[in-house]
């Protein structure tokens, strides 16, 4: 598994490197000043334990993923809040793995992630200074650092 995550990192490095192919591919797990946000999803609202996708995360979603591509969700530990968020393409789906799909684009999320992560939206930022996924409105978390990649749980 290791290692297809780790084909997967390296796709999406060439992938940035190459925005000839399809436009900029950059992936990265950090979240900005504008993460505080209101986001808006196209789908109907979904219930407890469901990731929301925003409109440009779709869109983002659709413009970098190939085939059978889909974007990864983990809760790692780590970050100066405890917890941080990772984000990967990646191809393979594991039986532990919940997909949420909105438009044809996926997102999915192993089940240790997502009792982190559930009733969270998952979005797609363009600043100045970085473009990147990140996970806003989070009803786990407890608070963020400043850097913005990590976070606290509620007890």
């Amino acid at each position: 598994m290791a290692a297809v995550r780790g084909l997967s990192l390296t796709t999406a490095a060439l992938r940035a490197v190459g925005p000839w192919a399809r436009g900029s591919r950059l992936l990265a797990a950090s979240r900005g000043p504008q993460a505080r946000r209101e986001a808006s999803s196209s789908s109907p609202e979904a219930g407890e334990g469901q990731i929301h996708l925003t409109a440009s995360c779709v869109q983002r979603l659709l413009e970098i993923t190939e085939g059978s591509e889909f974007l990864r969700l983990e809760v790692e530990g780590g970050g100066c809040s405890g917890f941080q968020y990772k984000f990967s393409l990646d191809t393979v789906i594991n039986p532990d793995d919940r997909v949420f799909e909105q438009g044809g684009a996926r997102v999915v999320v192993d089940s240790d992630s997502l009792a982190f992560v559930k009733g969270a939206q998952v979005d797609f930022s363009q600043e100045l200074i970085r473009s990147s996924f990140q996970v806003l409105n989070n009803p786990q978390a407890q608070q963020g650092c400043s850097c913005g990649s990590s976070f606290s749980i509620k007890l």
